[in-house]
């Protein structure tokens, strides 16, 4: 095995443009952002004859990303890595070096002394055929480069995982430590995707791939037969993607696409959930999904009776069909009264659903690979709570995004002691057991359900399931390493297969 990548060295002026008043290229914080969590040392190189307001600039974004800023001499460049050798420590590897092509003889001579020069030319790797030296057109192929070497060094004792997500819900991950480029102690490096770029040159470098696919959703129509894919329009990105995983089966996703469809749908799941009944036995507590009505209009003059058949009392709570993609799939309302559903403003079709009495306490159930993790959250007030509210505010329905905030009632607080009795009822193997289920009948690795025990019962009752949680109140420590055995035994599995 040879010398891992262990550094990664950037020439400032592939960071700032040269202007009078510098700036950042309109892609170095993307990359900078991907580089910050990867568990490399990071730093920007540049000369002593540098504008002390360019300096100033790279300081601000070194600080900002915590990387290391190093005066890297063009003429004595030798004499700065001794620098870098104090500040670094005994990295235990190689240092790749990004430098524009007109430095590429003045650093030439690091290769030397075993730094790994990459350059960056406009022209890409045609431009470096004739000199050994990779090249770079864009500084989004660096993350590619940097896990081929390292791959190239360790051989296949190493798993590369793409991943492709919202930049925001990329940072969440990677902060946390879960996206190292640097391998992971069970062999993961992980490999940031991009549209920017071909795709089949980067998955030529991956063995399985992370998404959150719903990131990428353009539109959802339900319209259609259920089991029919044509329901949901990808980006062009993501259906280039779900199109080269189909033809190439040494690259595939840890989730398929087609797997996480039923999720996108509520009705679909509340009917998956119905087959929990089989788990439950008469002498213990029940495991179920609330009941349910799908309305495709809330003006039906046969709307009460229609909910009455489907076991709904009233306060209900009203949630789109649609669970996630779309810009108001979190519009929800609770009515109190069946008036209230006339005109209501939730996007159709819909689903009303049980509301279930549970202390203001919900519990986040995380499934990741064989190994189940929960959390516990302060939720809705029960509905006598919610129902005194909204007669005191004449406020009826309650219409609220449960994104951004759930409804609470001004003056009411659950007391420590529900709370506590809540916790306490939660039953961890009944949990278990469906968690398990879940997984076998919707055939994900890595999900996640919202469960809460009805008051009175002692039901727990899942009133929610997602993909690729955040899974972010289970400690890093715990979470993390779960994460990347997940990952693993699923490549593992499939291998074999």
């Amino acid at each position: 095995m040879g010398s891992l990548v262990k550094g990664v060295m950037i020439h400032e002026s592939l960071l700032i443009h040269d202007y009078a008043t510098p700036s950042f290229h309109s892609s170095a914080h993307s990359l900078a952002r991907k580089l910050r969590h990867s568990n490399l040392h990071i730093g920007i190189s540049f000369s002593p004859s540098l504008p002390h307001n360019k300096v100033s600039v790279l300081k601000k974004m070194a600080t900002e990303y915590s990387f290391d800023c190093f005066l890297l001499d063009d003429e004595s460049s030798v004499d700065g890595v001794n620098e870098i050798a104090l500040s670094w420590g005994g990295i235990g590897g190689k240092i790749l070096f990004l430098v524009p092509s007109d430095k590429k003889v003045a650093f030439g001579q690091l290769s030397n002394l075993g730094w790994i020069i990459v350059v960056f030319d406009v022209e890409g790797a045609g431009a470096c055929e004739s000199s050994g030296v990779v090249c770079i057109s864009k500084l989004e192929e660096l993350p590619m480069i940097i896990c081929a070497s390292i791959r190239k060094a360790i051989g296949d004792g190493v798993v590369t995982v793409g991943y492709i997500m919202k930049p925001s819900r990329e940072e969440d991950f990677a902060k946390r430590g879960a996206f190292p480029m640097n391998p992971s102690p069970n062999g993961l490096m992980f490999l940031p995707l991009t549209f920017e770029l071909p795709l089949q040159s980067q998955l030529q470098l991956v063995d399985i791939v992370l998404h959150k696919a719903t990131d990428e959703i353009i539109s959802v129509d339900l319209s259609g037969s259920p089991e029919s894919s044509n329901r949901i329009t990808f980006s062009a990105g993501m259906q280039e993607l779900q199109r080269y995983m189909e033809q190439d089966s040494d690259c595939f996703a840890i989730d398929p696409l087609d797997k996480i469809y039923p999720v996108l749908d509520r009705l679909k799941i509340q009917q998956i959930l119905l087959g929990l009944d089989a788990l439950n036995k008469e002498s213990c507590r029940a495991i179920r999904g609330p009941h349910f009505l799908k309305v495709n209009g809330f003006n039906d003059p046969d709307l009460a009776q229609s909910l009455s058949e489907a076991k709904l009392s009233l306060p209900s709570i009203v949630k789109p069909q649609v669970a996630c993609g779309v810009a108001d799939a979190h519009s929800m309302a609770i009515t109190f009264r069946v008036e209230d559903f006339k005109d209501l403003n939730v996007p159709l079709p819909a689903i009303v659903q049980e509301y279930v009495d549970h202390s203001s306490t919900i519990f986040k159930i995380y499934v990741l690979g064989e190994q189940v993790f929960y959390a516990v959250k302060k939720s809705i007030p029960n509905a006598d709570v919610l129902t005194k509210s909204s007669e005191r505010n004449e406020v009826r329905p309650l219409l609220f995004d449960s994104l951004k905030s759930l409804p609470t009632s001004t003056g009411h607080s659950t007391g420590a002691d529900s709370i506590k009795t809540n916790v306490n009822s939660f039953d961890l193997e009944l949990v278990t057991g469906a968690a398990n289920w879940l997984a076998r009948k919707l055939d994900l690795t890595i999900f996640g359900f919202d469960v809460v025990i009805q008051e009175g019962t002692g039901d727990h009752v899942i009133v929610d399931v997602n993909y690729l949680p955040s899974f972010k109140e289970v400690p890093d420590d715990i979470a993390v390493p779960a994460f990347w055995n997940a990952i693993r035994h699923k490549f593992e599995s499939r291998k074999r297969r």
